[in-house]
């Protein structure tokens, strides 16, 4: 007869140490916030307040009709990719084959985790400048790999300086994320100082993972395509989509255009994740590519408009502000109110039902400011920046 042993095991907790050492969304926890309150104007959440063109609406709903319900390739339908590489060239100048190197995924969020885990091994660091999208540490962290945050300041623009990145790297480091035109900060790189980062790329054999999802929202300046830089199409991977500029956060559409062999193996990844985008959503795509130049250009002179009153209705309140060139958001340095970017964004919800997103969601060099979405009606703005200015005027020190 066969004895068997008790094995004595060690208990531990059921959630892995990678996933409990990432910290929840910043953003995310006053939009639950909010969710729960009532009369609150929210410039809290990255979202244009316009609903989705109708003809990317119309193109979706005729797919239904036709009944295409179907997986599509992985990597996307073909006429979405041949569009999509059209569009980059067109634009920048770039080819790609969309056969290969082009990848239509679920938001730019999931082509950066992508990209991240197809390109990082345990201990690569990847150098970003910060403050920063809330996912761009938690991506590589996910990645077992190590975020390298390189601070920038108001005083320069928030951009990032070719030298600060050189002097951070190390054996380890595997790459570059950027992030231009820039959340939450809206800054804007000129193209001479990110050709200083594509020398610092090249001379030191660095990947750069290029997020250009604002690319569209600029304002009086032109925005330079990380890709079309000389040299850098064959180590950059470009990540773009469709929630911005179209107005389809919903949809969770976007994309990555890169090197084949970085394409292949997130492609690998997405196949057994995700296995491909939805197919209506791909459709709307392709509609907006094809026809939706007009919706853009009527979308970002509208919110040109906005952002002039919220970053003059801040400054007039006493704040310092930055002027953003993209995005749309504004990043007022409230440290005339005494109160930490949390405090002031807690209070300001709790007293005045305005929602922001406190600077140090993005890292914690974005003390002392706040993020101000202004993808909000101008009616709505105005009413917040009577509301802050009351908050401000009550609890100026």
């Amino acid at each position: 007869m066969t004895t068997i042993r008790p094995i004595k095991t060690e208990k531990r907790s059921r959630v892995s140490q990678r996933a409990d050492s990432i910290a929840p969304s910043g953003i995310r926890k006053f939009f639950d916030l909010l969710a729960s309150m009532d009369g609150v104007i929210s410039l809290g959440v990255g979202e244009p307040d316009y609903a989705t063109p109708w003809r990317m609406r119309e193109a979706a709903i005729y797919s239904l009709e036709q009944g295409r319900t179907m997986y599509t390739s992985n990597l996307g339908t073909p006429e979405l990719r041949q569009e999509l590489s059209r569009h980059l060239e067109q634009r920048y100048g770039l080819k790609y084959d969309p056969a290969t190197e082009i990848l239509i995924t679920i938001g730019v969020s999931e082509a950066l985790d992508l990209a991240m885990r197809a390109t990082i091994d345990p201990g690569d660091q990847v150098i970003m400048p910060a403050p920063c999208y809330v996912a761009y540490p938690a991506s590589v962290s996910l990645s077992a790999g190590e975020p390298v945050m390189i601070p920038t300041v108001e005083a320069s623009n928030f951009e990032i300086d070719a030298a600060d990145i050189e002097a951070a790297i190390t054996p380890r480091t595997r790459a570059i994320l950027s992030g231009y035109p820039a959340n939450p900060t809206g800054a804007v790189m000129p193209r001479e100082k990110l050709e200083a980062v594509a020398e610092v790329a090249r001379r030191h054999d660095l990947l750069v993972m290029s997020d250009e999802i604002y690319s569209r929202l600029v304002y009086g300046i032109e925005h330079t395509c990380f890709a079309a830089l000389p040299g850098m199409q064959e180590r950059t991977v470009l990540l773009g989509g469709f929630s911005k500029a179209y107005a389809m956060t919903g949809w969770r559409i976007g994309y990555a255009a890169g090197p084949r062999e970085i394409i292949a193996a997130m492609t690998k990844i997405h196949q057994y994740t995700i296995m491909c985008a939805p197919t209506m959503a791909q459709v709307a795509a392709l509609e907006a590519l094809r026809g939706g130049e007009e919706s853009v250009l009527e979308m970002v002179a509208d919110y040109n408009r906005r952002r002039k009153l919220i970053v003059k209705g801040l400054r007039d309140i006493g704040f310092s502000c930055f002027e953003p060139k993209g995005a749309f958001y504004a990043f007022p340095n409230i440290t005339i109110s005494g109160m930490s970017s949390e405090i002031f964004a807690e209070k300001l919800l709790q007293e005045e039902k305005v929602a922001v997103v406190p600077g140090t969601a993005f890292g914690a060099c974005g003390e002392g400011f706040v993020r101000c979405c202004y993808a909000t009606s101008l009616p709505e703005l105005e009413e917040a920046l009577v509301r802050i200015r009351r908050f401000v005027n009550k609890h100026r020190t």
